[in-house]
């Protein structure tokens, strides 16, 4: 019951997301469907099954995959009501999804270590090489520069400020890709984190140094 339960999730997911090019597209959640057991076997915590469905529906309701915060509740609040969990399972889902956003680092605290999986390995993903891929997809489609030198980083921010204010691409790995790697709860995401905030540093070295323009 619970794989034909996953395959129909799966099936929802890339039908909803499956054409998406913010960098939340079907791959995005596979990866972060495929971190969070991985971080699940590494840990031997929690349970493997609410973890996979949290980690498969927890963009469907995203306000900015969305045209209005409510749309996306109706969203997943309908897909669950047509699958056959128990309301204990449901209530436990959606506790997941809207609990694990960053919302410009007005995190809730987390209440299960479902929901600390969940969310390292949705965080894993938007950083390292792929976070970067992403971070300049979704700054894009969203008319957001590459970088203005004469913009200040955000540091403190309402939802509304991280959402809709003014920032660049650059800005924001520092408004957020940079600061996950010590909001990370799980030792095995701290690990797997190491090489990707390099790899993030290493790019913006680079990025400053290409910046500035060759001199004859």
């Amino acid at each position: 019951m619970k794989e034909q339960i996953i395959k129909q999730t799966e099936l929802f997911v890339q039908n909803e997301l499956g054409e998406d090019a913010t960098g939340h597209d079907w791959h995005h959640i596979d990866r972060v469907r495929r971190n969070a057991l991985y971080i699940w076997k590494k840990e031997q915590a929690g349970d493997p099954f609410i973890i996979e469905m949290a980690a498969l529906l927890h963009d469907i309701p995203d306000e900015k995959l969305n045209d209005s915060v409510g749309q996306g509740e109706e969203k997943l609040a309908s897909f669950l009501s047509m699958i056959p969990l128990s309301d204990q399972h449901k209530i436990e889902i959606e506790e997941i999804i809207y609990s694990i956003s960053f919302k410009g680092g007005n995190s809730v605290k987390l209440k299960t270590i479902e929901a600390q999986i969940v969310q390292d390995a949705d965080r894993i993903d938007a950083i390292g090489a792929i976070g970067i891929a992403r971070a300049f997809a979704y700054g894009g489609k969203k008319g957001q520069p590459i970088y203005d030198p004469n913009v200040q980083v955000r540091e403190h921010m309402s939802v509304e400020e991280y959402r809709n204010g003014k920032s660049t691409t650059i800005h924001h790995f520092y408004e957020k890709l940079l600061k996950l790697k010590n909001l990370l709860n799980t030792n095995t995401a701290i690990k797997m984190a190491e090489s990707r905030q390099q790899m993030m540093e290493l790019f913006l070295q680079q990025f400053y140094q290409e910046w500035k323009g060759q001199e004859s």
